[in-house]
């Protein structure tokens, strides 16, 4: 019997986690899903709706000043202000394999000070 790969990069081991949440995590039309991606430079978050398999709204740090995990609260809370004005007050978060940590947890803070329940 051959063996599994072992993984053995960072984004294998992410991608492991990430399967691992997105195993628990699902969005509704009721109580879409808050994915966050996070690149060295930029951080981003997306509403998606799993049922019909659509992105609802995104929001992107490139149009904001400052440190990077202060552009990390704002884009928490630009989602929220969108996800208000559709509609959308409770979302499910995806942390998408990335800890609870840092700036992943600031995009969760300003989407909790914008008005979203988790």
């Amino acid at each position: 019997m051959p063996k599994m790969r072992i993984p053995k990069t960072r984004q294998d081991l992410r991608a492991r986690r990430h399967l691992r949440v997105r195993k628990n995590v699902a969005g509704t039309a009721e109580r879409p899903r808050l994915v966050v991606f996070r690149s060295l430079k930029h951080i981003t978050a997306q509403i998606v709706d799993d049922t019909t398999g659509r992105t609802m709204m995104t929001v992107t740090d490139m149009k904001f000043e400052g440190k990077k995990s202060e552009k990390s609260v704002l884009v928490g809370k630009a989602i929220a202000e969108k996800a208000k004005a559709a509609g959308v007050s409770k979302v499910v978060f995806d942390r998408a394999g990335y800890k609870y940590h840092g700036r992943v947890k600031a995009v969760a803070d300003g989407a909790r000070e914008g008005g979203l329940e988790f």
